[in-house]
């Protein structure tokens, strides 16, 4: 397979042709979220000998920016599922790739309990974020998972400790977080379906 890529500014520019007509790329891709930055899809897993994994030049949080000159920014996930679905009948493909880990860590500076952080959260999710607060300025993003909050697992848990931890956090709060359909793939609770 041949794969060739050249870095700038984080994007990296991708292109690798696929053996044969009707073989599919063998990746998984969740919404990134929705945050102060507009969304696109994120690489979520690879099928072990498919095409993307056998290149070696994609990782796990990469953010898929186009696909052969079609941007993927601010698409939903079906029509991005669908565009990458169309490559397994040609025989070369661009990628615009920003290279991102997939834990993504988010800095929260609230100086005193008075202001509001500006999200929601349901079992460890992100659910709803305040345009303009302090969380979408710090990089919080709807439909992510809270990993950890001030270098403490939020993993395991309860609902209730979490909004309390971050109910009385003020100043620099540390979060860390993911894709909550990423988490869900690399826990064992989500089957990958490639494409």
């Amino acid at each position: 397979m041949h794969f060739l890529y050249e870095r700038k500014y984080y994007l990296k520019r991708s292109k690798f042709c696929l053996p044969h007509k009707g073989e599919i790329l063998g990746v998984v891709i969740v919404e990134s979220g929705w945050g102060s930055i507009l969304p696109t899809v994120i690489l979520a897993n690879m099928m072990n000998g498919g095409p993307a994994a056998r290149s070696g030049k994609l990782s796990i949080g990469d953010q898929i920016m186009s696909v052969n000159k079609t941007s993927l920014v601010g698409l939903p996930l079906a029509t991005c599922q669908s565009i990458i679905k169309g490559l397994k009948n040609q025989t070369q493909v661009k990628l615009n790739i920003v290279s991102c880990p997939p834990v993504t860590t988010v800095l929260i500076k609230r100086p005193d309990l008075k202001y509001q952080l500006g999200f929601s959260v349901q079992n460890g999710i992100i659910c709803s974020l305040m345009r303009g607060g302090i969380a979408e300025r710090g990089g919080v993003r709807v439909g992510h998972r809270i990993i950890e909050i001030n270098g403490q697992s939020a993993v395991a848990t309860a609902h209730e400790k979490i909004v309390q931890a971050l109910s009385n956090s003020v100043g620099e709060i540390h979060m860390k977080t993911m894709p909550a359909a990423m988490f869900r793939l690399l826990t064992g609770q989500d089957t990958p379906m490639y494409i």
